[in-house]
């Protein structure tokens, strides 16, 4: 899968088949469910995880918990838009 591929499965009521937790919490979250994302992303214990709880975090607006997050992950808080953030981390999922 490319992320044009993801992407387009934004048009259908479930995430790509096979998917992984990283990529089906990315996808509800551009779905509007931010909620069901950090749910599937908050107890993996990993870097890339982290990453994405960081930016979940980010988007609600809770940057001292959002900066947590980023730490853990190994990342700095991006001065760009949640939009090319999302695609970023598309992309590093994939």
């Amino acid at each position: 899968m490319n992320f044009d591929t993801f992407q387009q499965s934004l048009t259908t009521n479930t995430p790509p088949p096979n998917s992984s937790v990283y990529l089906q919490s990315l996808w509800h979250d551009a779905k509007g469910d931010w909620e069901h994302a950090h749910t599937l992303i908050q107890d993996v214990e990993d870097k890339s995880a982290a990453w994405i709880h960081a930016y979940l975090h980010r988007k609600e607006g809770d940057v001292w918990n959002a900066n947590y997050w980023y730490t853990r992950a190994g990342q700095r808080m991006p001065g760009f838009s949640l939009e090319q953030e999302w695609e970023e981390l598309v992309k590093a999922m994939l």
